[in-house]
This record gives structure tokens, C-alpha cells and sequence, in this order.
């Protein structure tokens, strides 16, 4: 006789939706910490190509969520973004296999602790992916197991939603020529099949456990930058569909283009296709359509984004005496966190409802935001063909003064004669400011000035695989599910920290040292021979990072995510939180940002030529030199 075993099958009965979803138990689930996971659940229809999506509600009465959804079609057999920059074996990659279908594509996953009812509202996390074009909400890399796990054994469960929208040409293709009657605008459809999610969100959470009154959306890379967009739209004016944002590492965009200019654009993608009609361009397969528009991006089509966004990314002198129209009051339940205390919320509650009737209304969301210190390796091979020459003329042509280039060369040690072997270095550098670092500070600054509760974080510790903190080297630490190198493996889940830090500083005491003013455990690395590994021919590897700081700063970061999608400020508002490098965590004072970041020299050498030309200048240098026939 065959052998059957019994499998465990959660199953969630949604009374408005009139219909069960059963999902599966997560692999990481234990009796005491119990995780549900519920795959490929459908939330919006998209009615035609290029055409905005609408929220669905029409199920089966049984449902089958235990495998993931369809995504939106993309150049297969690619490593996303994330796993090229971790620098993993292709061993150590799991595998997956998901269906492509751009119809199909908008699909939710929910990660929640188990045997939740509709009483239980917990705070609900949704992450907004980023990739542009080689990307999907269903990767093994934002899983929300961990995460959710984490949370409930600090006594403060949530749930966690990943999505798959819309993305690259079908995701924001835009022109005069795509209008049709009724549609309010053209483009934007993946920025907009966001909202649609947070409409299903709205509708429907409370069935799965969630508060809809408690979402906070966080996101990385043009995901983070999506969030930027939601925060500065016309809608979270008057409606608002989430209470706090997280922004990590976001690739901000100032120059973008109009639906003129986005039309320009393809039509000439349309020429380079041989098609005519826009007839043709929606017939044409989708397999077909992948490798074309994959920079398409945001557009401003004077409707989803507010009049007055690019004020909010430009450096505050620009602005200062610019009239802001401001005046909006945001919800009470969307009201800033104005205080410093780490008292936890009721799991029910939304951010701190409670105001201070003598301080000015925030204009949008509080915020928790922050980059980390290498995130321009996400153009590290284009920038690699850079010669200093070749690199100088560019960087003149677009600044067009010889005075405001000679202060930025001087800043950068960028010249026609710094050696080759040099300048990519160099180049890397400039282009981290200029297109995530210094537009970070700015946004950060404009939100704070606005009246915004904001938290700023900065992220230097190594990843695990390269010891550098490269662009999402934060994600390994944050969703704990990318395979470790031997010598940085895992602490046993629900130990402390400080247990981890005990263990190891007895293995290798002159490896650690107590700072006296604060408790933080220092960590001085020295060679050890689990801290390199020989390769075949005999040469070392790079050094791995230390486990007990691995496990300090997933920990950390962890605790402080959980606590701000609770409403709580994560710590005090007039400090800088650190995560590294080498495991250092804690709070610091602003002057951080000069030691850690080059605030000093962005007033110098970037203000002077405005948001505008530095972006333009670090998106050419980041694409590399123009090639040649």
C-alpha cells in the first residue's frame, strides 16, 4: 500500500469574499512561533495591455494559495539584481521556476502567524520590490518567514505581504498615442496597480488577521522610489491608503519625463520594432516585447504626481523661498510620531493618533529612511569601462561650467590624469552620491522641514559574501534568507544576540573589545583561519563576516522594522541610527553624516549645480561610456 502523510493546510474562511484560501504552512514554523503563507491570491485584473488595472473580487469558493502566482513577463534565466550583487554561487541560489503572464501578473502573497482571526489586526508590512525590469514580489529572497517568525517571538507579531506588479515596458510604457476615451491618464500602470493592491488591502486584510487601518509599505531600490512617488502623489493627498513608509537605498529619479517626452520614447521603440500602430504594439507577444523598454520608468503625466514633487528632492537652498502649498492636513491616523518613546502600541492600534495642537501639520507619512554606504555597485561593470579621459569629457559636457567642474573633479579626484586603474573607484564614488546618497539626504531634509516624523538610519555593515555594503547587502540582513558562507552562519533562532557576541568572544578574545562610555561590543577583526577560505590554486578568499554580526545587525534591524510598523519610533528622532560596519549598531548623533557620508561636499560641490544636472550626470556615468560601432 502506498504510504500517505497527513500535510497541514491552513485554511483562511473569508466571509466578505465568500470563499476559503488554502495556503501552507511555512517551513520555518514551530509550535511555538506557528507561520501561514498564502501564494498567488489574484487582487486586480488588467483588462487590455497598457490599460489600468482593477481590483478583484470575484473567487472560487476554494481557493488554492499554496504556490506562487504568474509574474510579469521578463528576460528569463536572469539572476535578479539582488542575488548578482550578493555574489553567490550559483549553487547556493535556490531555485525557481514561476510562470510569466502579463495579465496574470498581479498577484499578493501573505505571510502571517498562524490561527489569526479577523479580531486580531496586526500590523500589516507590505514590501514593494525593485529590479525595474528583472524583478517579482514572489522571490525566495523577500519570503516573509523569518521576518514574521522574529516577530512574534518579540512578542510583537505582523503580516507580511509581497506582490507582483507590472514592470518595465508593460509596466510604464506612456504616450499622447496610448490615450483612449475615458482614461484619466496614460503610464504609471505599475505605480498604479500599487495603489490597486493597497485598495485590496483595504477591502480585505481583516479576513487574513491585518489592521487596514495600520499599513506600512517599505521598499528598496526603484521600489523604495515607487514609495517616494506614493508619498508625493495627488491621491495621498486627499486619500491615503497606508500609514508609514520605510525607503531603503531608494534609486531616486528627478528627471522625469513628461508624456511628450515618454512618447518620443516609444515611438522610437516602436520604429526599432518595425510597427506603426500602437494596434500592433498591443498584439505583439509578450515574449517579444521583454527585451525592449526595460529603462521605462515613471513618468509625470500631471496627474498621479503633486505639482510641487520636485521640491521635495532638491536641496532645501534651492526652494527655501519657494510658497509651498502645504497646508493639507493629513488624517489623524496618519498624524507624524512626535515622541521618543519606546512604549509599544496596542498590537490594534495605527501610528500614534495623539498630536500636539502647537506643531504644524506633516504633509505626508512619517518615515524611516536610509541607504547604504556602497549602493552605486549596482552599476559597478558599466562604470568599470570608464577611462578618466573619456569620464572627464563627460562629466564637463554636462556641467557646463569650468569652475563648477573644477570643484567636482577636486571633490572626487576626478581628472583627464588620474590613472585608469583608479578612476572607477573614483567614478563609483560620485555616482552613489548622486543618484541614492545625496537625494536621500535631501528628501530626508524636506520631509523633516515639512513636519514630517522622519528616522534616519545608515547602513555600512559588509554583506556577508563580498565584505563591502553593497546595494542590498541590508535585504540579507532584513529577511535572514540568503545561504551564509560556513564561517558566517546563523545564530540558533530565538537565541539572544549578546549570547551569540559571549560565545564567540570566549573562542577569540582578542578579537573584541568593551567600549567604556557605551555597552556596544566592539569588534576588531584579526586573521582567523575560518575567516578566509584557499581556493584550488592556493590563493584566500575574501574574509566572511563574523556571525555574532551577522546576528547582531539582523537583529537589530529586524526589531527596529517590527516596532515602527507598530507605530512606535524606532528611536529618537534627532539621532542617526547605524547598523556597521563590523556589527556596530546604535543611536549617534547627526554629525554622523560627515564621517559616514559626504554632506559637507554635496554643499560644495553638488548644490551649486542643482538636482538636475548632478542626476543627469550620475545616470550617463552610470550606463558607462557610449559604445562604440
Amino acid at each position: 500500500m502506498p504510504v500517505t502523510t497527513n500535510v497541514f493546510e491552513p485554511e483562511v474562511h473569508h466571509m466578505v469574499l465568500e470563499t476559503v484560501f488554502r495556503g501552507v504552512e511555512h517551513s520555518l514554523s514551530s509550535p511555538s512561533a506557528p507561520i501561514h503563507q498564502y501564494r498567488g491570491i489574484k487582487y486586480a485584473t488588467v483588462p487590455a495591455r497598457f490599460r489600468q488595472s482593477k481590483v478583484f473580487a470575484s473567487y472560487p469558493p476554494l481557493v488554492d494559495a499554496s504556490k506562487f502566482g504568474p509574474i510579469c513577463p521578463q528576460v528569463k534565466n536572469m539572476n535578479s539584481f539582488e542575488e548578482t550583487l550578493f555574489s553567490l554561487n550559483d549553487d547556493d541560489i535556490p531555485q525557481q521556476v514561476l510562470k510569466q503572464n502579463e495579465f496574470e501578473c498581479l498577484n499578493l502573497n501573505i505571510t502571517c502567524p498562524g490561527d489569526l482571526t479577523s479580531q486580531a489586526r496586526l500590523p500589516v508590512m507590505v514590501w514593494v520590490h525593485g529590479g525595474d525590469d528583472r524583478g517579482h514580489g514572489s522571490s525566495w529572497v523577500y519570503d516573509g518567514g523569518a521576518l514574521v517568525g522574529k516577530s512574534i517571538l518579540v512578542g510583537k507579531p505582523v503580516i507580511l505581504v509581497t506582490f507582483n506588479f507590472r514592470i518595465g515596458l508593460f509596466g510604464f510604457a506612456a504616450g499622447p498615442q496610448l490615450r483612449e476615451d475615458g482614461q484619466e491618464s496614460v503610464g504609471n500602470y505599475g505605480l498604479r496597480d500599487q495603489r490597486t493592491l493597497l485598495e485590496w488591502l483595504h477591502n480585505y486584510i481583516t479576513d487574513f488577521g491585518g489592521d487596514p487601518g495600520n499599513i506600512t509599505l517599505f521598499g528598496q531600490s526603484s521600489g523604495a522610489f515607487d514609495i517616494v512617488c506614493h508619498l508625493l502623489s495627488t491621491l495621498n493627498e486627499t486619500r491615503p491608503l497606508f500609514n508609514r513608509a520605510i525607503i531603503q537605498s531608494a534609486v531616486f529619479d528627478y528627471n522625469i519625463p513628461d508624456i511628450a517626452a515618454a512618447g518620443c520614447q516609444l515611438s522610437r521603440l516602436m520604429s526599432t520594432m518595425h510597427l506603426s500602430t500602437i494596434s500592433q504594439l498591443r498584439a505583439i507577444d509578450a515574449d517579444q516585447l521583454v527585451k525592449f523598454g526595460r529603462s521605462m520608468r515613471v513618468v509625470d503625466d500631471g496627474v498621479f504626481l503633486r505639482h510641487d514633487w520636485k521640491d521635495f528632492l532638491s536641496p532645501e537652498d534651492s526652494h527655501k523661498n519657494h510658497h509651498h502649498s502645504l497646508n493639507l492636513v493629513v488624517p489623524k491616523a496618519l498624524s507624524a510620531l512626535r515622541s521618543h518613546s519606546h512604549t509599544p502600541k496596542p498590537i490594534g492600534s495605527a501610528s500614534s493618533s495623539s498630536s500636539n495642537s502647537g506643531a504644524r501639520s506633516s504633509v505626508f507619512q512619517p518615515l524611516l529612511i536610509g541607504d547604504c554606504a556602497s549602493d552605486s555597485m549596482l552599476w559597478s561593470t558599466p562604470i568599470s569601462y570608464w577611462t578618466s579621459a573619456a569620464a572627464a569629457r563627460r562629466i564637463k559636457a554636462v556641467c557646463q561650467s569650468l569652475s563648477k567642474t573644477n570643484t567636482l573633479f577636486h571633490t572626487y579626484d576626478i581628472s583627464p590624469y588620474t590613472a585608469d586603474e583608479e578612476i572607477a573607484e573614483n567614478i563609483l564614488e560620485l555616482v552613489n552620491d548622486a543618484r541614492i546618497a545625496w537625494p536621500t539626504d535631501c528628501f530626508a531634509q524636506n520631509a523633516h522641514r515639512e513636519g514630517g516624523g522622519v528616522w534616519r538610519y545608515v547602513f555600512d555593515q559588509e554583506g556577508p559574501w563580498s565584505c563591502i555594503p553593497h546595494h542590498a547587502a541590508d535585504l540579507m540582513y532584513l529577511f535572514d534568507n540568503v545561504p551564509l558562507p560556513e564561517s558566517s552562519t546563523r545564530s540558533i533562532a530565538g537565541s539572544s544576540t549578546q549570547d551569540t557576541f559571549s560565545a564567540e568572544a570566549e573562542m577569540f578574545p582578542d578579537s573584541f573589545t568593551f567600549d567604556d562610555d557605551d555597552e556596544d561590543i566592539k569588534y576588531s577583526p584579526i586573521v582567523r583561519d575560518d575567516d578566509a577560505m584557499s581556493s584550488e590554486d592556493g590563493g584566500w578568499g575574501v574574509p566572511s563576516v563574523a556571525s555574532w554580526s551577522y546576528s547582531r545587525v539582523r537583529d537589530t534591524m529586524q526589531e527596529q522594522w517590527i516596532a515602527f510598523s507598530y507605530g512606535e519610533a524606532p528611536f529618537s528622532e534627532d539621532k542617526v541610527f547605524i547598523f556597521g560596519p563590523e556589527g556596530e549598531t546604535g543611536e549617534r548623533s547627526q554629525s554622523i553624516f560627515e564621517g559616514r557620508r559626504r554632506r559637507t561636499l554635496w554643499k560644495k560641490a553638488f548644490e551649486p549645480l542643482g538636482m538636475q544636472v548632478v542626476h543627469k550626470m550620475g545616470v550617463e556615468l552610470s550606463r558607462g561610456p557610449p559604445l562604440r560601432s
